[in-house]
């Protein structure tokens, strides 16, 4: 059984997916960030710099003790080793997969995070700030339409966690000023991830939250 600490955020949609995906048995524990519970004690000796998703898997590979990991792309990693599933491992499959798992983390999570900060968030406009990552989140958007002109899914032939990173932080385009038509190959990969019916399930999820 995985403890799974969550709430609606694109980084928790992507555990969700994978869980979903792989029929792994998992607890949710709603971590509610509007009203403060990620400053909860019990939640901070899981996730030490009070940001969801967490988990903490009680049968690890192996035995033993427990296992608690925080930051959603450690995460991925970690469940897709524990099950041998959605990551190729071959050298070439697996670094071209974890290649495109770090753009999501290092690129395309923080700039469109940014974007829907100060375009939604922000207690005051800053149109400077605005522009800046609402251009920077097309920059991204097209950087993945020219990847998807090659192959079916972001790291190759088959979908695996590069996808489960970065499908979430799409789904919010409308709110990211971006338009999905624009980019053909982003939207056939956008509507064919929507469609899996572990995403279906996944999504779900959050809306028994809402």
């Amino acid at each position: 059984m995985i403890d799974f600490y969550y709430w609606t955020t694109p980084n928790g949609h992507k555990v969700t997916l994978f869980l979903e995906e792989a029929g792994l048995p998992y607890r949710v524990i709603p971590i509610d960030i509007a009203k403060g519970a990620q400053f909860d004690p019990a939640f901070l000796a899981v996730a030490p710099n009070n940001r969801i998703p967490a988990v903490v898997d009680h049968e690890p590979t192996g035995g033993g003790e427990p296992i608690a990991l925080f930051e959603s792309g450690a995460i991925l990693l970690y469940l897709a080793e524990k099950t041998g599933r959605f990551l190729p491992q071959d050298l070439r499959g697996r670094t071209e997969a974890l290649t495109w798992l770090f753009w999501q983390m290092g690129g395309l999570g923080p700039m469109a995070g940014q974007n829907h900060h100060f375009s939604i968030y922000a207690p005051e406009r800053i149109p400077y700030a605005t522009e800046r990552y609402v251009r920077e989140t097309g920059r991204l958007y097209g950087v993945l339409d020219r990847r998807l002109a090659d192959c079916p899914f972001v790291a190759g032939e088959d979908y695996g966690i590069a996808d489960m990173a970065i499908y979430p932080w799409i789904v919010p385009w409308h709110a990211q000023q971006q338009d999905l038509d624009a980019h053909p190959n982003l939207r056939r990969w956008f509507d064919a991830v929507a469609a899996r019916p572990a995403t279906v399930r996944a999504y779900a999820v959050a809306d028994s939250l809402a």
